[in-house]
């Protein structure tokens, strides 16, 4: 099953491009109420690597993520293989007259209820918006 989430964010594309894969910026928006990343690096190219270290907010349980790349489009397009299930994420950046719109395309993870992925996969990507707005002096969409 594909899971798709998606927001608009009033930015241009190369700002909303930039903020995606700086890792001083996913430190800032990649989390949730239960999680947050603490440590981020991002080799942005075809082959290279996106490393992650996420923990819960208490502290208690933490995990690595980590996803290779394997299609680049700049301003466009990002694709990645997450290395602990192969599982393929797509993100599509396109402008439109009031912004850009962030579009992320992925198979269901089979251990988790796909409506809570879903839910958790958008909250993130609204966070992601927020964070962008706020840092431009944007409102969010």
């Amino acid at each position: 099953m594909k899971i798709i989430a998606e927001t608009k964010i009033p930015a241009p594309i190369n700002v909303v491009w930039r903020a995606f894969n700086d890792p001083d910026d996913i430190l800032q928006w990649d989390t949730s109420d239960e999680w947050h990343t603490i440590k981020a690096s991002n080799d942005l190219k075809v082959g290279g690597l996106l490393e992650l270290r996420i923990e819960a907010i208490d502290g208690k349980s933490g995990f690595d993520f980590a996803a290779t790349y394997t299609r680049i489009e700049l301003n466009r397009l990002i694709e990645w293989r997450q290395m602990d299930d192969d599982r393929l994420i797509r993100v599509e950046f396109s402008e439109n007259g009031a912004g850009t719109v962030v579009r992320q395309t992925f198979n269901a993870d089979p251990k988790i209820p796909s409506d809570e992925e879903r839910a958790d996969w958008q909250g993130v990507l609204d966070n992601f918006g927020r964070h962008v707005a706020k840092k431009h002096g944007a409102q969010p969409a």
